[in-house]
């Protein structure tokens, strides 16, 4: 087992790659009354044409079957996880995004007892028929509830609008239509190819001993047998760096109308080297400039563009990234037009020294304060381990980044062609 100080919380993170190929991860802290673990594997809903293990031909699964796949493994022969979970004193849940699918749990007791049911269900699948039909009519109506939500309409609208072919344009929970395509075998065929333990991590975090912890999960991982890893080969369209559309329009019954503007991600600069600058200065930029705090958001709140609902959302991974801004808003339109004005505006400014070392020091903040939970930090390394980077680099990454690294990813970033915007407005 390797250990790494980290300087940032004064802790060790321990580390140890298991002759099945899965990562695992621990980093203890002693001063936490709880533990949280996550078992997370990179497999999300953009995955929808690889190879199957041990076949040579792509195939195309329907969409929303990531998050299918996430639900049926709660699901037993002899009962449910929950249940399980909650009899020894944890809490579990689990979530499906565009890249990875994750199950965790905390506890403040029985944390070995805890360990041991997170690796186990998510390493014993059990689909029947039967209970995937079943599962079709409650997600359906999950997906339907969701159409129904304004907010979730306008997000997926944005990424619409941005996209042209990639499949992060589609609802991560599929339609109500493609699910009824989901099959017992498709179920089994995506988690026979994504869910080996070379495609998984494993991080615990918490109140442990990392020597009896790491001796836990490698006797739990010997008791099973997993066929040998093998690359997984997935398949993505040629899409463009300009957007699908520049403005769309979604009709609902609401009362305020709504307004997100997104910017698209040329993806020539998605390598592992610029990523990590990328997204500290994608965030500063939004932080410093339109937060409650900041200068943009002031011009905007005293013009009548914008409410309380105002925020903004970042995305970047290895083959898409996106991010987008917006909210509630009396004057839809204007206030696109502002925010595009705004965004375009900040390549041509000239960052003075002073801002630039405040953006860093709110930053830095930022980060330190995000360590101050398990939670938050044991998702923000799985998230970088997934692109291939170390979470706890990104303090360096901002304490070595210098203005002109600021400026020239800033001139990169924002362009007029990868700029769209989406409404949702009244019906009437």
């Amino acid at each position: 087992m390797k250990s790494f100080q980290l300087e940032q919380i004064g802790e060790t993170l321990y580390h140890k790659k298991l002759e099945n190929g899965l990562d695992v991860f621990l980093l203890p802290r002693m001063e936490m009354e709880k533990t949280y673990g996550i078992f997370s594997t990179k497999y999300g809903s953009i995955d929808q044409t690889f190879t199957p293990i041990g076949q040579s031909d792509y195939t195309t699964v329907p969409d929303g079957i990531a998050h299918f796949l996430e639900h049926k493994l709660f699901e037993k022969e002899d009962g449910d996880v929950f249940q399980q979970f909650s009899k020894q004193g944890a809490s579990a849940n689990a979530y499906t995004s565009f890249t990875r699918t994750s199950y965790l749990f905390s506890s403040t007791e029985n944390v070995k007892e805890n360990v041991q049911t997170l690796l186990d269900f998510v390493q014993e699948p059990y689909f029947t028929e039967e209970t995937v039909e079943k599962e079709k009519g409650i997600i359906g109506q999950e997906i339907k509830m969701y159409d129904d939500q304004p907010d979730w309409r306008l997000f997926f609208g944005t990424i619409g609008s941005l996209y042209h072919h990639h499949p992060v344009k589609i609802d991560i929970a599929g339609t109500v239509e493609s699910i009824q395509q989901i099959t017992k075998d498709d179920l089994y065929t995506c988690y026979e190819t994504f869910y080996h333990p070379s495609n998984m991590i494993l991080l615990i975090t918490g109140s442990f001993d990392p020597e009896t912890m790491l001796q836990d999960v490698e006797d739990n991982q010997r008791k099973k047998s997993f066929r040998p890893a093998d690359n997984i080969q997935r398949s993505f369209p040629d899409e463009p760096v300009s957007v699908a559309e520049k403005e769309r329009e979604i009709r609902m019954p609401v009362s305020t109308s709504k307004c997100l503007v997104g910017i698209k991600q040329n993806p020539a600069q998605l390598t592992s080297d610029h990523i990590p600058k990328l997204k500290l200065v994608t965030q500063m930029v939004y932080d410093f400039f339109f937060s409650r705090s900041g200068e943009y958001y002031e011009e905007l709140y005293r013009e009548g563009l914008i409410e309380d609902e105002f925020d903004y959302e970042i995305h970047i991974e290895n083959n898409f990234g996106f991010s987008m801004i917006g909210g509630d808003s009396t004057k839809p339109k204007e206030l696109s037009a502002r925010l595009r004005e705004m965004l375009l505006q900040l390549k041509q400014e000239e960052i003075s020294d002073e801002n630039f070392e405040r953006m860093k020091r709110k930053k830095q903040g930022d980060l330190i304060r995000t360590l101050n939970s398990l939670e938050a930090t044991a998702n923000q390394f799985i998230d970088y381990h997934q692109l291939g980077l170390n979470y706890f680099d990104v303090y360096e990454t901002l304490n070595t980044m210098t203005k002109d690294d600021f400026s020239s990813i800033l001139a990169e970033w924002i362009k007029e062609e990868q700029i769209s915007t989406c409404y949702v407005l009244p019906e009437s």
